[in-house]
């Protein structure tokens, strides 16, 4: 397992592994330039063997991000079935996600790399081989950009994501408190194995409205929540999505550090997952321990269970096609 280092040379820096493209930490200033880890990262690479999967803590995802149902799809009238690794279901991949492949890593500078990946026809179920490439940039606006690129020689299913936990606050509290903005006004309707139904539902006047910004955990105590669990697992659509170039998606910022994070992207959909199931057994790099709400993921993909919900933009990808995605996490201090 290999450790890299990017640095944009104006206040941001980035570790990440060969191992799952594991992004283990980014460093950014708060508003008294102050730098710390703002992202949910281990103490050594040798902890992530162990519980890089179970959270899929600063992973890259795939060959599908979220749920499929019942660890199958078809493709053309033939039916595909997947490992199932979340009861019946599949979840981020199967059993053997990119989030534990070893990545090849071609360095391009100080403050960029290539991570190159060969899945073969069958992984996990999945038909085709797949091609992938995904470019860390840090910018000189002190942000991280996201390349995805893929290409196959059979048609098959594809979502990728990168699944990193944010902490404005550099983990010295939980997020409840971190304000949120979505631009988006439907979020995905799921079931109690939080799959989505295929509907979407107006956001307005429910615990789903972050239209305005407001503290992600004002309205946890609304539920019912999945799980029994306070907190959000979900699917936001995002507003004139997909596009060819990047539009905002969502801004969140930590009213103590004065640190801010903006998410823009080309994918349709932001899924939003506030840790509610962290045990609380491991620790971070600082020592504290891992429990509820120490973290929120913003994945930007597009919706779980589409290859089984007709009604919702496709995921599939042919030969001669390249898929082509890009996502920017823009750093910077404010309210």
């Amino acid at each position: 397992m290999t450790d890299y280092r990017l640095d944009n040379g104006n206040g941001l820096t980035l570790r990440f592994l060969d191992r799952g493209g594991i992004i283990t930490a980014i460093e950014a200033p708060d508003r008294e330039d102050r730098r710390a880890n703002v992202v949910l990262g281990l103490a050594s690479p040798s902890d992530y063997e162990s519980l890089a999967r179970h959270y899929y803590l600063g992973s890259l995802i795939g060959r599908y991000a979220g749920r499929i149902a019942g660890a199958r799809f078809a493709i053309d009238g033939h039916e595909f079935r997947l490992d199932a690794n979340d009861g019946a279901n599949t979840l981020h991949g199967g059993r053997a996600g990119f989030d534990i492949a070893t990545w090849a890593v071609e360095p391009i500078g100080p403050d960029c790399a290539t991570l190159h990946l060969a899945s073969p026809d069958g992984a996990g179920g999945f038909p085709g081989r797949l091609d992938v490439a995904v470019t860390y940039r840090l910018l000189a606006d002190n942000a991280l950009r996201i390349d995805y690129r893929a290409v196959t020689d059979a048609p098959t299913m594809l979502n990728l994501t990168h699944h990193g936990y944010f902490n404005l606050g550099a983990g010295a509290r939980d997020i409840r408190e971190h304000r949120l903005e979505i631009a988006g006004d439907r979020v995905a309707e799921v079931d109690a194995s939080a799959l989505p139904t295929g509907a979407l539902l107006p956001v307005a006047e429910t615990a789903f409205d972050f239209r305005s910004p407001r503290a992600i955990g004002a309205r946890f105590d609304e539920g019912p929540w999945l799980g029994g669990l306070p907190g959000y697992d979900h699917s936001w659509v995002l507003a004139d999505l997909p596009r060819a170039d990047p539009r905002f998606a969502a801004r969140m910022a930590d009213p103590l550090s004065g640190r801010t994070l903006e998410v823009w992207t080309t994918e349709p959909t932001l899924h939003v997952y506030t840790a509610n199931h962290f045990p609380g057994a491991a620790h971070d790099a600082a020592g504290v321990p891992l429990g509820p709400h120490r973290g929120v993921a913003l994945e930007t993909q597009h919706l779980p269970n589409s290859p089984n919900l007709p009604g919702f933009p496709t995921t599939l990808l042919r030969p001669g096609e390249r898929f082509r995605s890009t996502t920017i996490f823009r750093f910077g201090t404010g309210d």
